[in-house]
């Protein structure tokens, strides 16, 4: 399976990210979901979540949270 990397990463006020994958693929993700307990409880500040980082490809916060760029390249949110 091929890993895809992240180029780039725009977070905003509502919780999402707009996403662009190395292969032309955009997405719009929806991070609240993911936002329970323990380290990711940081990012429920929308300062704090707008300072995500991009390195070598996945995207991450100063706190150590971070996603897999294929995890957020096949994620479909539920209907």
């Amino acid at each position: 399976m091929k890993m895809h990397k992240i180029i780039s990463a725009e977070a905003f006020d509502d919780f999402t990210i707009l996403i662009k994958f190395d292969d032309g693929v955009e997405k719009k993700v929806n991070i609240k979901p993911f936002i329970r307990k323990g380290v990711s409880l940081s990012l429920e500040d929308p300062k704090y979540f707008k300072d995500v980082k991009l390195t070598d490809g996945y995207i991450h916060w100063d706190n150590g949270f971070d996603f897999c760029p294929n995890f957020l390249y096949q994620y479909s949110p539920p209907s």
